[in-house]
């Protein structure tokens, strides 16, 4: 696999390779080695599978609070998504910017995205499905997200904002101006809990 910075250093893209002959193809689509040896030695835990029925279906933008923070990999099986990463790490030179790739079937690629970013996707095609690892388990009570239409974010979605297919429960979440500084950088430039604030909720 191919690995490559992006805007954000710490959000990697990542290229597999297909091996095609008259049967098909093979894929190695997760190697822990080949990541360790690309400077992401993750562990993941849970992986999880989604199906976007419709173009134009935004999901996000999640994530969750320390001690269940999540970093993520993801990929498309079928389709392509517009994937998004904001930095929600107070103190990172990055904070409140975003990465925005493309993650298809077509192009067999990945998007790395670590602890301290808020992720979500838009549908670029119908029936599109997406399958992504979690590093740490889903845990309700640290479930968080920002809204994903904010301004301020800057996000360019390849939908109208009167167009998008957003749960409920997205539709609610709040702005980015209200985040509580969930996660701060280190001297060695990773994402801890901020642990001079008391955080409630």
């Amino acid at each position: 696999m191919d690995v490559i910075e992006t805007l954000i250093p710490d959000v990697k893209l990542i290229r597999m390779r297909r091996h095609v002959d008259e049967r098909g193809f093979f894929s190695e689509t997760y190697s822990a080695r080949a990541l360790a040896d690309a400077g992401i030695a993750t562990p993941f835990v849970q992986d999880n599978h989604s199906l976007s029925a419709h173009r134009g279906t935004v999901r996000g933008l999640h994530f969750q609070i320390p001690p269940h923070a999540q970093a993520k990999l993801v990929r498309v099986v079928r389709g392509a998504v517009l994937d998004v990463a904001v930095d929600l790490r107070v103190g990172s030179s990055t904070f409140g910017r975003h990465v925005a790739a493309t993650i298809s079937a077509d192009e067999w690629n990945m998007l790395f995205i670590p602890e301290g970013f808020a992720h979500g996707f838009c549908s670029l095609t119908p029936e599109t499905e997406v399958v992504y690892k979690a590093s740490r388990h889903y845990a309700p009570t640290h479930d968080r997200g920002i809204a994903w239409d904010d301004p301020e974010l800057g996000i360019d979605w390849p939908v109208p904002h009167e167009a998008a297919i957003v749960s409920a429960k997205d539709r609610a979440l709040p702005p980015f101006a209200s985040l509580m500084p969930w996660f701060a950088m280190t001297a060695g430039g990773s994402a801890e809990a901020e642990r001079e604030v008391s955080h409630a909720g």
